[in-house]
């Protein structure tokens, strides 16, 4: 517990100064990947988050204008989030040192013990 703690802390602070928390800047990067929108619905079970946090979480980002939520053309009853291009940048511009953070998180770990945890991770995940 103390590992992941720390690890959690490392990463936690490193995007604090990017005026991000871990939730947002998690969300901000599914978008990215997933082209720059999904479905409410569709993020949240990505992240594995309630309905309450993603919709707290993306409500704070549109107040920030990192991200655009609207109604789903086709149903109303959904609501698409999409990435701004204020967001986009910011995502460009933060990666590369939160990719740097993650790695000096894990250093300590030769390759085989870092395919080990992954794969204990995806057991304790499934």
């Amino acid at each position: 517990m103390r590992a992941e703690a720390h690890v959690r802390r490392e990463i936690a602070a490193e995007l604090q100064r990017a005026g991000l928390s871990t939730g947002a800047f998690s969300v901000l990067v599914v978008l990215t990947t997933a082209g720059g929108e999904l479905e409410l619905r569709t993020l949240r079970r990505r992240l594995g988050w309630s309905k309450a946090n993603s919709t707290e979480v993306t409500a704070a980002l549109e107040a920030q204008g990192l991200v655009v939520r609207r109604r789903h053309s086709r149903d109303r009853r959904a609501m698409v989030v999409g990435i701004s291009a204020e967001g986009a940048e910011l995502v460009q511009r933060v990666f590369p040192t939160h990719a740097d953070c993650v790695s000096a998180a894990f250093a300590a770990l030769d390759e085989d013990e870092k395919r080990s945890l992954a794969s204990i991770c995806r057991k304790l995940a499934a």
